[in-house]
């Protein structure tokens, strides 16, 4: 698999861990994910979802020979469950349904320990 992430990625600070399944995203905690002082900002954990839940299903994608499709998010729902603290937040996705024009993909967001999450999204593509 090889996609790069888009420019928001990068200003977010999220990079990308590769192994045999979809990809964990990481994102560093500093003054550009900064919510209240010692939390990060709700948008960049939906940023750093949205940006997993993409990885998952480029990597879904690929693994079907369908790499150069078009993807386009057609909604997002993401649900905080606590405040993410001043330490790397790792997020990964998961392809729940791929068809040949629609897909839907979860995707969690962790601290310390991925059964304990810190938000959660599900989101639906359009494949082009």
């Amino acid at each position: 698999m090889s996609f790069a992430l888009p420019p928001y990625a990068e200003l977010l600070g999220i990079t990308i861990e590769r192994g045999k399944g979809p990809p964990i995203l990481d994102m560093p905690f500093g003054s550009g994910v900064l919510g209240r002082p010692g939390f990060v900002h709700g948008g960049a954990l939906s940023g750093l979802l949205e940006m997993a839940a993409v990885a998952a299903l480029r990597h879904a994608l690929a693994a079907e020979d369908r790499e150069g499709a078009r993807i386009k998010p057609v909604n997002v729902t993401v649900d905080f469950m606590r405040g993410g603290r001043e330490k790397v937040t790792r997020a990964q996705g998961k392809v729940s349904r791929l068809g040949n024009r629609v897909a839907n993909v979860e995707a969690f967001a962790w601290q310390d320990d991925p059964d304990r999450p810190v938000a959660a999204a599900r989101m639906n593509f359009l494949i082009g």
